[in-house]
């Protein structure tokens, strides 16, 4: 495991192994730096587990979202992301690779609720600019909940010196934050395209 924050409590530890005196200062920073680098861990492979099922779970939902989106630019957005989508779950699986440990998932109630949501509008929206403006409301909820959870894991991967999955976390991290710009984009358009605006 990929881990510079370790040095501390691994320098620590080759003193003991070596039987070298310590003082009962550094045996306490020692077992303290070793609880929180473990808690820490336990914590950001929790979370990629959720956020695994969560990319999945979209790769099934968003061809949904393009069948039932009428303005081309939005059909387009959201088969650009899916392509994204698709290469994020890949990345995800490179920092479990990283971490050693196995590719597994955890169900993600939050995205399961964002998914019926985005269910739900499609089938009560008028077909049309009502239908889209919805749609683009739902994927927005999506990247929002996206966007707070890689930064959550690029601040951890930091603090646990995790330097490849740093660089693959905010990969991601930036394309949900372009993808999510994009979509107001689109929705400023629409609504200036049909010149929907209050006097």
């Amino acid at each position: 495991m990929e881990n510079t924050n370790e040095n501390k409590a691994s320098q620590m530890g080759d003193n003991l192994s070596k039987n070298k005196p310590i003082s009962g200062t550094q045996k306490s920073d020692f077992d303290e730096t070793r609880i929180l680098i473990s808690q820490l861990t336990r914590l950001f492979e929790e979370e990629l587990k959720d956020i695994h099922w969560a990319e999945e779970a979209l790769v099934k939902a968003m061809p949904k979202l393009i069948k039932n989106a009428r303005t081309p630019d939005l059909r387009d957005a959201i088969s650009n992301h899916l392509t994204e989508t698709e290469n994020q779950v890949r990345r995800i699986e490179q920092v479990f690779e990283i971490l050693g440990k196995n590719v597994s998932s955890k169900k993600c109630e939050a995205m399961e609720g964002l998914i019926k949501e985005a269910d739900e509008i499609m089938r009560t929206c008028d077909e049309g600019i009502m239908r889209d403006e919805g749609i683009i409301a739902a994927a927005q909820k999506v990247e929002h909940y996206e966007i707070s959870t890689y930064g959550t894991l690029h601040q951890i991967a930091e603090t646990l010196g995790l330097v490849k999955a740093v660089k693959l976390i905010q990969s991601t991290l930036d394309e949900e934050k372009a993808a999510d710009r994009k979509l107001t984009e689109i929705a400023i358009r629409i609504a200036n395209k049909q010149n929907i605006h209050a006097n």
